[in-house]
């Protein structure tokens, strides 16, 4: 069986695991109701996009 022959360290375990999290939403304003909205999506509260009526 492989059996690492050191301990790792604190340090390298915490380099190692630096991009697995949470990224925060990228929300942009919507141009028609201004609520909060993802980018480059169908607004859900009005339902514009690019400035024309998609629902």
């Amino acid at each position: 069986m492989a059996v690492p022959k050191q301990k790792t360290s604190k340090t390298r375990k915490r380099k190692r695991r630096t991009h697995k999290k949470l990224n925060a939403p990228n929300l942009v304003e919507c141009s028609q109701c201004h609520e909060p909205k993802l980018s480059h999506r169908v607004c859900p509260e009005c339902g514009y996009y690019k400035g024309r009526k998609v629902k």
